[in-house]
């Protein structure tokens, strides 16, 4: 076996390894020119990712590049199309051909994988009828059943959430940063499978992930540990976000093993799952695999941006189950945090907050740079 057969197994036995404890690798990006050069396909076929998920940051980086977004472009110039239309015509587009291409892995994993993620605009995080609106709008544009909605867990979304999963779409419930906001988001998602199931609906069909960031809060708290500067303050530096993690799990384990849950299983409904999100690590002195090799659980999903898909194939160590033999450690890292004075409940308010004011900026960018694609396309034409 040659050196480049020999490494390229390696890599591929890292993430099979990984997939085969039961975690579903998710790419954290899309872009047109992935999809055209034939690189997610690749991914797909030998790096175990089983599917994708965007957000407006990830789309302004993309279609704010321009490239490979000309020619659609240039015909929605033509057509005099509002700003707010062509990045939805676009975005819609490339999630489209995304779910296309994970198709074969939704039929073969019951749809539980072989999924593409798109997020409501933003700007509604904190309108729930106007969030339920897009949230149809988005699936029928896209029009392909392994879509799932990006829904925001802010306190306007929880209400959306049910009512678009008692409609039967799928859906992603992103920016959950508290232990408290998982276990609304939970109840959110089961409040619309009864809802749903009282429409006669077929639950089998219905499926969602909770999208709990993990390294925005190392980020957060990490910085105010330097601050207070002792040795029991940064000794603690790199343990909130996976402490936070797996408590996660934990309230996980124990609502998708009670009564009201157990009262839904003979319908055939799908559960919840955890998914990891925000796996990139932040600070470069830990390892860059750390929100990966950490957070290995069964029945989780962890969505990683391809510099971490590549870490974690090139050095990852997959030893088995690092979550559910922890939950009494990560109790007590919290409270070590919380006993010096750094406020849990203070700092996810505030991720929450600054998470949905980023995607903000981010839309508003990208709305930005198209306006001014449209606006030189369309003199371009005349």
């Amino acid at each position: 076996m040659t050196t480049e057969a020999t490494a390229a197994t390696a890599t591929a036995g890292t993430l099979k390894r990984l997939s085969d404890e039961g975690v579903s690798i998710w790419l954290d990006d899309l872009s047109r020119k992935r999809i055209e050069s034939g690189n997610l396909a690749e991914l797909v076929a030998n790096r175990n990712v089983v599917g994708v998920t965007t957000n407006p940051s990830i789309f302004q980086a993309a279609i704010g590049s321009g490239e490979g977004y000309e020619e659609q472009l240039a015909d929605l110039a033509v057509r005099g199309v509002t700003v707010d239309e062509a990045v939805r015509m676009m975005t819609t587009a490339d999630v489209r051909a995304a779910a296309d291409i994970l198709r074969p892995v939704y039929g073969a994993t019951d749809g539980r994988d072989g999924r593409v993620s798109i997020e409501v605009d933003p700007r509604l995080a904190h309108h729930t009828a106007a969030t339920i609106a897009e949230a149809r709008q988005l699936a029928w544009l896209v029009d392909r059943p392994n879509v799932m909605i990006k829904i925001p867990a802010t306190r306007a979304g929880l209400p959306a959430i049910t009512e678009v999963i008692a409609q039967g779409v799928s859906v992603n419930v992103t920016l959950i940063f508290s232990l408290e906001r998982y276990r609304e988001v939970m109840d959110a998602y089961l409040a619309g499978l009864e809802k749903a199931a009282a429409k006669g609906l077929d639950l089998s069909a219905i499926h969602s992930v909770a999208s709990f960031f993990v390294s925005r809060v190392d980020s957060e708290i990490d910085k105010r540990l330097t601050a207070i500067g002792t040795d029991e303050a940064l000794a603690l530096k790199g343990k909130a976000a996976l402490a936070n993690a797996r408590l996660a799990y934990e309230a996980y384990e124990e609502v998708f093993r009670g009564d009201r849950w157990t009262a839904l299983t003979g319908a055939k409904a799908n559960k919840q799952r955890p998914l990891w999100a925000s796996t990139g690590v932040k600070d470069p002195a830990y390892k860059s695999t750390l929100y990966v090799d950490e957070l290995v659980a069964p029945g989780t999903v962890n969505t990683m941006p391809e510099a971490t898909l590549d870490a974690t194939a090139a050095h990852g160590e997959i030893t088995g189950d690092t979550v559910t033999g922890g939950y009494a450690q990560a109790r007590a890292d919290l409270a070590a945090v919380e006993a010096l004075g750094i406020s849990y409940d203070e700092v996810v308010t505030r991720l929450e907050d600054e998470g949905v004011a980023k995607f903000e900026v981010a839309w508003q960018d990208l709305l930005d740079a198209v306006k001014k694609s449209l606006g030189s396309k369309g003199a371009d034409a005349e």
